[in-house]
């Protein structure tokens, strides 16, 4: 399995296609696409002869979903996201677009839910459902070939902020612990902003865990 990470934006969001490179299915994790991300990501596309069987979102807020409707238009796939998040995509207040003088609206095809798995080629991800940054915030976990997708909910040596409207620090400390540092330490990390880490480097160097 491959990750392929795009981030030309202005927010430092990681976009990722997860894929694998003999069938060539894989899964964009993330819609938090500028322009420039956006192109990449088609010409990628192209170029490798990738088909994307889903846009899957680790959570509600707009620097995440901003061109998931795009998104969506380019690769033909569906949005898919936790059942708890519908409201927030929906809500320009709650998904925080209106910081950037939008009114961004994203209605997903799909819903998931703690423990639901989404398979695509020979490939597993498991959906853990880590709320705290958001009320349905979710981290994918492919366990065979140890990588966890994690959103804002953990970062290399930081946590995703909880003084957001829906956010709760207790809640998003217990998610972490509960599901992600009892992950075996050599998982690979690859957080929604920054550079990736493993679980034994968070469990050493993480101050917020």
């Amino acid at each position: 399995m491959i990750v392929k990470t795009f981030a030309r934006n202005s927010m430092g969001q990681n976009i990722y296609l997860y894929y694998c490179k003999l069938s060539g299915e894989g899964v964009l994790i993330d819609a938090g696409c500028n322009e420039a991300d956006s192109s990449d990501i088609a010409a990628f596309l192209q170029e490798k002869g990738i088909t994307v069987n889903a846009i899957l979102l680790t959570h509600g807020h707009f620097d995440h979903i901003i061109a998931a409707d795009k998104m969506r238009a380019i690769t033909n796939a569906e949005i898919y996201c936790h059942c708890a998040e519908k409201l927030m995509l929906a809500d320009h207040e709650l998904n925080l677009s209106t910081m950037i003088k939008k009114k961004l609206s994203v209605t997903p095809d799909k819903v998931l839910q703690d423990g639901d798995t989404f398979r695509f080629g020979n490939t597993a991800l498991e959906i853990l459902h880590t709320p705290g940054h958001t009320p349905g915030g979710v981290c994918y976990y492919d366990r065979e070939n140890s990588n966890l997708f994690t959103g804002d909910t953990l970062f290399r040596e930081s946590v995703g902020r909880t003084d957001f409207p829906q956010s709760n620090s207790k809640t998003l400390k217990k998610s972490i612990a509960e599901k992600l540092l009892t992950l075996p330490g050599n998982t690979n990390v690859y957080p929604g902003h920054g550079p990736s880490t493993t679980i034994t480097h968070e469990k050493q160097n993480n101050p917020f865990v």
